[in-house]
């Protein structure tokens, strides 16, 4: 129960209604079953979850990313809890549109969580997932075959969408190629097929790559979902 401890005194000093909201109805029923992401007023991110039956002002927040919130928390001690201000960002499939919102959130069982006074905040034409900043050993391989041989490479940040590379190796607007990373561990090699989307020169022999991910299924976009909050979450544990 510490991190919920720890946001019901902050929730004191601050509540999710002193931010401007949207002017204008906003029917809420459409973003149910977005995958979203639940922060605290600092930005920090609390848990992944799915968005469930909204209404005019309230939603059920169905928490699937195991982290610290709540492993603790005794199921009698959750209604108890005071409300967490939160800010919500998701991304609608149907409008194409990243949608931000912000409430007061209230557990209800454990992994389920009541936000009451909840409004949409901005609807942006960009995807809302986080980039994380990394500094990991990764590899490249062709992917046409005429290179089988690796290329090292640092991977210096990932998102759902894309990853950014770096290496001495010159590639061209276009060039697709597996990328290969150890984002979980030595038990798992993530591999990616990319496509270079920009290319930047650091100096004669020093190349970065902005690359979109190609072909990317489901259950690794999960993996890399994950793979962000968790490293995002040991960070602010360590601060």
């Amino acid at each position: 129960m510490k991190l919920l401890e720890r946001l019901s005194r902050k929730a004191e000093k601050g509540s999710a209604g002193n931010h401007k909201k949207m002017s204008g109805t906003w029917e809420l029923e459409i973003y149910s079953g977005m995958r979203v992401l639940v922060e605290n007023l600092e930005g920090n991110l609390l848990f992944i979850a799915t968005l469930k039956d909204p209404q005019m002002h309230t939603a059920e927040l169905h928490q699937y990313s195991e982290m610290e919130f709540l492993q603790d928390t005794a199921s009698e001690a959750l209604p108890n809890a005071a409300p967490v201000p939160v800010r919500i960002r998701g991304y609608n499939d149907n409008k194409r549109k990243a949608v931000f919102m912000e409430g007061n959130m209230v557990p209800r069982l454990k992994h389920v969580w009541q936000v009451e006074n909840l409004a949409v905040t901005a609807i942006e034409n960009e995807r809302s997932d986080p980039r994380l900043d990394t500094d990991l050993d990764a590899a490249i391989m062709s992917s046409d075959g005429t290179d089988a041989e690796e290329q090292t490479c640092k991977l210096f940040n990932i998102s759902i969408g894309g990853a950014g590379i770096g290496l001495d190796h010159p590639y061209h607007k276009g060039d697709k190629f597996f990328l290969k990373a150890k984002l979980f561990g030595d038990k798992q090699t993530f591999v990616v097929y990319c496509e270079v989307l920009r290319v930047m020169q650091k100096d004669a022999s020093q190349f970065e790559y902005g690359c979109q991910f190609l072909e990317l299924k489901e259950s690794s976009q999960e993996q890399i979902r994950q793979f962000i909050a968790r490293t995002e979450l040991a960070g602010k544990s360590r601060t």
